[in-house]
């Protein structure tokens, strides 16, 4: 039998996983609504394998990579979780202080495609500091579907804290320059938002398909914000005319862009959701927007 490919999976199929993987139906509603697709030789577990992420062939910069750092950390959050771990990477055999950047993870905790991201940011020539808010439960399980469980009975605005308090940790750091901006998915992209929102020298924010803050909080944005949003996100994207007229309205910086035939989750390359040239660019476009404010 042929191995699925993207183009074979109807685009109902990535609309019923983002709800499961937002929480809008258990997995036991998944699987019955998924089964309605296995047809012919798509098998429902051919099905299941093909929608869930895989971890095991994905990375794209290697744990070991000698061009850059890698460690795991803990740093106070007294407002949040207490004590976090987090994956802090820099350039291998930098030579002075560099600017630094938040990596946040989307509703299931520091799974190794954000530890990934984090390895990325690093050997983009920045600090990265990828903070998992399930720390105070333990941390990342191992798979997702425990880690969406588990991030569902911490309180949002505490991890929000620990987001926050990861910003403070690394600003204040002997290797960063004082500089720190923040990117983050889903989950993260909200968090990303809410952090542009509520910490002044936050020096940058790029929200991958995150939840726009209300009106009265928009308002309050004090950092440059870099949106990216997949063409097909509806539920998202649908919160954005209003976030872009209060931006507009304050004279906040703001670039938005919208992929087209992106789902949410498109720069996930652990998923079918991955759109490959999407996810390239929106990166591309990411580290620019750091050179630009980080460096300068």
């Amino acid at each position: 039998m042929k191995p699925l490919r993207k183009e074979d999976i109807s685009q109902e199929v990535f609309d019923l996983y983002d709800d499961y993987a937002h929480n809008k139906i258990d997995r036991r509603v998944f699987i019955e609504r998924l089964s309605v697709f296995a047809v012919g030789a798509v098998t429902l577990p051919a099905l299941l394998s093909f929608i869930s992420p895989d971890y095991e062939t994905t990375q794209t910069v290697p744990k070991n990579d000698p061009t850059i750092e890698s460690v795991f950390i803990n740093y106070d959050s007294p407002k949040g979780g207490k004590s976090i771990k987090a994956l802090y990477s820099k350039p291998a055999n930098a030579s002075g202080k560099l600017p630094g950047v938040i990596v946040v993870h989307e509703n299931r905790g520091l799974n190794p495609y954000i530890e990934d991201v984090g390895r990325r940011t690093a050997k983009a020539g920045f600090l990265s500091l990828a903070p998992d808010a399930l720390s105070p439960l333990g941390g990342y399980p191992g798979n997702d579907d425990e880690g969406r469980a588990m991030q569902r009975k911490r309180d949002r605005l505490e991890m929000l804290e620990d987001f926050i308090a990861a910003f403070h940790h690394l600003k204040n750091h002997k290797d960063c320059n004082g500089k720190v901006a923040v990117v983050g998915f889903c989950f993260g992209g909200w968090i990303s938002n809410m952090m542009a929102v509520l910490v002044p020298d936050l020096a940058a924010a790029v929200p991958f398909y995150g939840r726009q803050p209300e009106d009265e909080q928009a308002a309050e944005v004090k950092a440059p914000l870099l949106l990216q949003y997949g063409g097909l996100d509806e539920r998202v994207n649908a919160g954005w005319p209003a976030y872009e007229k209060v931006l507009t309205a304050n004279n906040i910086p703001h670039t938005a862009h919208f992929y087209e035939g992106a789902n949410h989750g498109f720069h996930n390359n652990t998923t079918p959701r991955y759109d490959e040239k999407a996810a390239t660019l929106a990166w591309d476009r990411t580290i620019a927007f750091f050179n630009k404010y980080l460096t300068a």
